[in-house]
């Protein structure tokens, strides 16, 4: 409810722009929509998901959480004054926990500046949930933090900006959050993709920082978890035991056309778009807030998602 593969294939200008043609196509007035509004717009897209039995999940929880993503922080798209209202929104959704799902930083060419970590980073410290706001870091995180693709490993300048904020960064780790039903695990996978560029220009090294299988053994087993991921592609190797994963990552194609997107960054580009996935277990994809590779955004709005997780699902 809104609120007014075969290898990986890169999110790259070229492909953008191509999708971005078939809006061209009706008009110069849809343009002018789809770089001078609705990139601007804000709606809240809400979710009430009921874990798959196979979750464990405990009798009677309602969690309702506050999903942000793919900020991209810089001038004219995601000033500090636009966060600073994100931030006050988030807020008045009075959600129990807040996740940050990657991303913080600019992923393309066409602004007129970029917003460093030590500005951006102290505007998110103003989210406040009772559970706490928890975060991990997304591709352009590492792609634009050129000294941490140079080492292979952070720190990053993001995570490092957000964690002197209060905002607790988690790589390949989990912990327990106190709720009234008893511990509920938050657990967060590094990026998917963080040392990708580096491996383009010198063929070594892995693509990606991630470790799934370790992250969940941190979680006692039989105990409720949701995991935190910024590419939704590791969902296929997501087990039931999962309640929930929370991934933004592909705007939602950036460009949708009758819920159909021109370009995926994804090796599921039909399988992991936008929205609620169902499989094994329950997968939510925001369309984010921000713009990547290219200044433009047509049927898939800036959102904030919230998901009430343990409700009974809206038909």
């Amino acid at each position: 409810m809104r609120e007014e593969g075969r290898g990986y294939r890169l999110f790259t200008r070229r492909r953008v722009l191509q999708g971005a043609g078939a809006v061209a196509l009706s008009g110069v007035g849809t343009g002018a929509y789809a770089t001078g509004i609705e990139p601007f717009r804000q709606v809240v897209t809400r979710y009430a998901i009921r874990p798959n039995p196979a979750a464990p999940w405990p009798a009677g929880l309602t969690l309702r959480i506050a999903v942000l993503t793919d900020i991209h922080a810089c001038d004219p798209w995601m000033s500090l004054e636009r966060i600073a209202g994100i931030v006050a929104a988030t807020n008045a959704l009075q959600a129990d926990l807040v996740v940050l799902v990657g991303d913080f930083v600019a992923g393309q060419r066409y602004v007129t500046r970029y917003i460093p970590a030590a500005e951006w980073a102290p505007v998110l410290a103003g989210l406040t949930a009772p559970l706490g706001v928890y975060a991990v870091l997304g591709n352009h995180d590492w792609w634009e933090d050129k000294d941490a693709l140079r080492r292979g490993h952070g720190p990053t300048i993001a995570g490092t900006a957000l964690t002197q904020n209060g905002i607790r960064v988690l790589s390949n780790e989990a912990l327990p959050l106190a709720t009234r039903a008893g511990p509920v695990w938050l657990a967060g996978i590094e990026d998917q993709l963080a040392l990708l560029p580096a491996r383009r220009r010198t063929g070594r090294g892995r693509v990606g920082l991630h470790d799934l299988p370790a992250t969940l053994a941190a979680v006692p087993d039989g105990a409720p978890m949701i995991l935190l991921a910024h590419e939704p592609d590791i969902f296929a190797e997501v087990p039931a035991r999962v309640a929930l994963t929370l991934s933004g990552h592909t705007h939602g194609g950036q460009v949708r056309l009758f819920g159909w997107s021109p370009v995926v960054p994804s090796r599921y580009p039909r399988r992991f778009v936008y929205g609620h996935v169902r499989e094994a277990s329950d997968l939510v994809i925001s369309g984010g807030l921000g713009l990547s590779i290219a200044p433009i955004r047509f049927g898939v709005p800036p959102e904030i998602v919230v998901v009430e997780l343990g409700a009974e699902a809206v038909a």
